[in-house]
C-alpha cells in the first residue's frame, strides 16, 4: 500500500542514488523553530543546507521533502555503533515541533498517529531493526537534544516502533536518585556503549563532559522525568534490562 503524502520537495540532499540496502536507521528530529512555515522553508531553502526525507506538521500531514533513495542532510556529524555520519544509512523524520528553544511542548495526537503510519511504511519496506531506530539526540548527545524527553518512545514501542525497557515503573522511581558505585557506572556506560551510543562522541578530548552528555542522551530516551546527567540506580538497572531485551532482537 503506497503512503499518502504531499510533497515539497527540498534540493538539500545528494545527487547520487543510494541503494535501499543502505537504509538501515530511522532518525527521529524535531524542527525546534517558533513557526511551522519558518520550519518549512528552512528544510527546502538550498541556502540552509539542511533537510530531511518527511516533516510532520502540526495537524498531522505527512510531507515528502526528500524521496528515500537520496541523501537527506538531517544527521550532520553523528555515530551509532561503528556507523558514523549517519545520513548515508538512515531516513531522516522530522516533527513539528518548537523545541527546548522556544517553550518545548508535547507532540500531537495527530502528528503520533501519522509518525506510527510513515514508521511502519519505513520499517517494513526497508526492514528496519527496532534497535535503529532512533532519536537526533542519540546519536549526536554533545550537540542535539531532539526529539526530547516529551517525544513517546515508550507508547511507539508498544507498537512495535522501537523499543522501551519492562521494568516496573512504580519501583524504578524508588530507586531513582540512589546512588551507586564506580563500578556500578563503569558497567552502565559499558551497557549504554553496547546497546549503541558512540565512544567517538568527544567534547574537546574530555571524558568526563563526553560521558555526561551520553547520559542526559540515555535519560532523554529512557528515563524521562529527570535528566541530569547523573548515574543512579534507575539508570543502571533500565541500561541492564535493555542488554536483556536487546540480546534476544
Amino acid at each position: 500500500m503506497a503512503l499518502k503524502t504531499s510533497i515539497n520537495y527540498s534540493p538539500n540532499f545528494n545527487p547520487n542514488k543510494r541503494s535501499k540496502n543502505d537504509i538501515k536507521f530511522i532518525i527521529f528530529h524535531y524542527t525546534g523553530m517558533k513557526k511551522e512555515t519558518d520550519a518549512i522553508k528552512r528544510l527546502t531553502d538550498i541556502q540552509s543546507e539542511v533537510s530531511s526525507h518527511y516533516l510532520i506538521k502540526n495537524n498531522g500531514e505527512i510531507v515528502t521533502l526528500v524521496p528515500d533513495l537520496y541523501i537527506a542532510w538531517h544527521a550532520g556529524k553523528s555515530s551509532w555503533k561503528n556507523y558514523c555520519s549517519l545520513n548515508k544509512n538512515s531516513i531522516g523524520i522530522e516533527i513539528s515541533n518548537q523545541g527546548h528553544q522556544f517553550n518545548y511542548t508535547k507532540f500531537s495526537k495527530k502528528q503520533i498517529y501519522s509518525l506510527q503510519t510513515l514508521s511502519k511504511y519505513i520499517i517494513k519496506k526497508y526492514k528496519i531493526n527496532s534497535l535503529n531506530i532512533l532519536g537526533h539526540s542519540d546519536i549526536a548527545p554533545d550537540r542535539k537534544k531532539d526529539p526530547g524527553e516529551k517525544f513517546p518512545w515508550e507508547y511507539l514501542a508498544k507498537n512495535k516502533i522501537s523499543l522501551w525497557h519492562t521494568l516496573d515503573k512504580k519501583y524504578l522511581r524508588n530507586v531513582r536518585k540512589f546512588k551507586i558505585d564506580d563500578f556500578s557506572k563503569k558497567l552502565f556506560l559499558k551497557n549504554v556503549f553496547k546497546i549503541g551510543y558512540s565512544k567517538n562522541t568527544k567534547i574537546k578530548k574530555n571524558k568526563h563532559q563526553s560521558e555526561f552528555y551520553i547520559i542526559k542522551a540515555f535519560q532523554r530516551r529512557f528515563r524521562q522525568e529527570l535528566i541530569n546527567g547523573k548515574i543512579d540506580k534507575e539508570c543502571l538497572l533500565i541500561s541492564q534490562n535493555l542488554m536483556e531485551i536487546f540480546k534476544l532482537i
